[in-house]
C-alpha cells in the first residue's frame, strides 16, 4: 500500500519538496488559528533567508513582505536590538532582534536598504564558500566579499553559515571541522577577523550533534543559533523561522509565540 502510494505521488510530478512547502503552509495556518500564545520574558530573534529571491522557495519574502512585517512590529510596541544583546542579556518581551542565513544577494540588494531606512540594527550569515563563488546557483546569486564588506560597513554584524551548508548530522569529524574550523579561517583571511559566532544550516533539532558542538567551541565560536525555539539542540541560542506564507495574521501569530514549539520539515 505504502509502495502503490508514493508511486501515485511520483506520477502526479510531486516532489518531496513540493509536500513540504505544502504542509509548512498548512501548519502555520492552522497554528496560527489554533495555536496558543505563549507569555514571553525574553527577546525574540527572527531568523531570515531572502528578500525578493523566489528561487529560495519558502525561505523568500518579499520586499513589501519584509518592510511591512518590521513596521507591523514597530507599531505593535517591538524595539530592535542587535541579536548579540538578546544573546548576553536575555532582552525583554518586546525586544526583536533580525538575521539572515545564507549570505545570498537580496540581503545586499533588498534587505539593507529597508533597515537602513527604518534604522534597525541586524546580523547575517554568509556561506564562505558560496562567498568564494563555489556553489551551482546562478552568478552573482550569492554575497561576494565586496559586497559582504560593504554590509560590514554599513553596520550589519556577521557570523558564519559554515563553508558548504551541509547538514551536520549526516557528515563525519573531518567536514565538520572544515565546516566550522575552515570556513572561520577564509573569513579571517578574507575580512580581517574570524567571526565568533555561528548559525546552524537548516538549524532544526537533528541537524546538530554532539561532535558539532565540540568541535564548534574547540573552533572558538562562542555562540551558536539555532532555526528553532524549543526544540532548538542543546547550547544554542533559539530564532524563529519567517517564511514566505507569514502574511500579517500568520506573522501576528509568530509574535504571540504560537509557532515555538513548531519545526521545519523538509
Amino acid at each position: 500500500m505504502k509502495k502503490a502510494l508514493k508511486s501515485a505521488i511520483r506520477r502526479t510530478g510531486l516532489t518531496r519538496s513540493h509536500v513540504a512547502s505544502c504542509r509548512l503552509c498548512c501548519e502555520r495556518n492552522i497554528l496560527a488559528a489554533l495555536g496558543r500564545a505563549r507569555k514571553r520574558y525574553i527577546g525574540r530573534i527572527l531568523c531570515y533567508h531572502t528578500v525578493g529571491q523566489t528561487e529560495w522557495g519558502v525561505n523568500d519574502v518579499t520586499p513589501d513582505q519584509f518592510r511591512r512585517q518590521l513596521e507591523r512590529a514597530l507599531n505593535a510596541g517591538f524595539n530592535f536590538v542587535p541579536a548579540g544583546e538578546i544573546v548576553r542579556t536575555g532582552g525583554g518581551p518586546k525586544d526583536l532582534a533580525i538575521t539572515f542565513d545564507d549570505g545570498l544577494k537580496s540581503v545586499l540588494t533588498n534587505a539593507a536598504p529597508i533597515l537602513k531606512d527604518l534604522g534597525l540594527p541586524w546580523t547575517f550569515f554568509p556561506v564562505s564558500e558560496w562567498s568564494e563563488g563555489r556553489h551551482w546557483m546562478p552568478e552573482d546569486f550569492a554575497l561576494s566579499w565586496k559586497d559582504i564588506e560593504t554590509l560590514l560597513a554599513a553596520g550589519a554584524d556577521m557570523g558564519s553559515h559554515s563553508a558548504t551548508h551541509p547538514q551536520f548530522n549526516e557528515i563525519g569529524v573531518d567536514q565538520m571541522v572544515d565546516e566550522l574550523a575552515g570556513s572561520r579561517e577564509v573569513f579571517r583571511k578574507r575580512l580581517g577577523f574570524a567571526p565568533d559566532t555561528f548559525a546552524i544550516p537548516f538549524g532544526q533539532s537533528g541537524n546538530w550533534t554532539d561532535d558539532a558542538r565540540r568541535l564548534a567551541r574547540d573552533a572558538g565560536y562562542s555562540t551558536i543559533y539555532a532555526q528553532a525555539e524549543e526544540t532548538r539542540p542543546q547550547d544554542t541560542v533559539a530564532r524563529t523561522f519567517v517564511t514566505k506564507y507569514d502574511g500579517d495574521f500568520i506573522f501576528d501569530a509568530l509574535l504571540k509565540g504560537k509557532f515555538d514549539s513548531w519545526e521545519e520539515w523538509f
